[in-house]
């Protein structure tokens, strides 16, 4: 057993590391805030339930949002190094992971259809809903984040909105173009809407114009 002047000097520390955590203090302690995690934790479990408007590759089910947050993340981490700028990739996969959490809320929309700014609106209500959960100082930290990607004006915002585009096209290139045919989303519509990957990465939008092309040429896409 410790003794007295052991167990006082442990809880100290413990409580002096409550006090700050990341470098930033904070009120409340270990406890508190483990359990607010594991809370926030548990209500993101919704976002599996979210389903999508694209079937992954090979599957005749539709994809969920969670998928495609692990998805644009692994994307974003193997094509970090063809971003137009320097980019932070631990933000931009921070961004990515956080990005439709709102949905959990506000449900999927297809990007082509546009949104709505009670759509906005509700996905906002919905991501702040679900970051209070956590201990005041990580949501602070995650809502700057989404509102950043939203913004989509800097490097890290730019390269995430790009990757974002990523899947869903490749879903329907190799899927007979499922959701375009569904939606009625027409040529025209699908290359001005994903010309925005350029502003994260040209080099990865020239490669996907041409993937594009290819399927107007196969009449996947029309």
């Amino acid at each position: 057993m410790p003794s007295t002047a052991t167990d006082f000097s442990l809880r100290l520390r413990l409580h002096r590391k409550a006090a700050r955590v990341g470098g930033v203090k904070c009120p409340g302690g270990i406890v508190e805030h483990i359990e607010k995690i594991l809370e926030f934790i548990v209500e993101i479990e919704k976002l599996k339930d979210v389903q999508r408007k694209t079937k992954p590759v090979g599957l005749e089910r539709f994809e969920n949002s969670a998928e495609h947050s692990w998805h644009v993340c692994l994307t974003a981490l193997m094509l970090k190094d063809y971003a137009n700028e320097e980019i932070d990739i631990n933000r931009v996969i921070k961004m990515l992971l956080i990005h439709d959490l709102g949905e959990i809320d506000a449900g999927d929309t297809i990007v082509y259809a546009g949104q709505t700014t009670e759509y906005k609106a509700e996905e906002e209500a919905g991501i702040s809903r679900l970051l209070s959960i956590l201990p005041g100082f990580m949501a602070d930290e995650f809502i700057e984040l989404w509102r950043e990607f939203e913004a989509g004006e800097t490097a890290d915002a730019c390269f995430a909105k790009a990757i974002d585009r990523v899947p869903p096209l490749l879903h329907n290139i190799h899927g007979d173009g499922h959701s375009w045919r569904t939606h009625g989303v027409t040529k025209e519509k699908v290359f001005s809407v994903n010309q925005r990957i350029e502003a994260g990465s040209k080099d990865l939008w020239s490669v996907m114009r041409g993937k594009l092309e290819g399927a107007v040429n196969a009449g996947i896409l029309k």
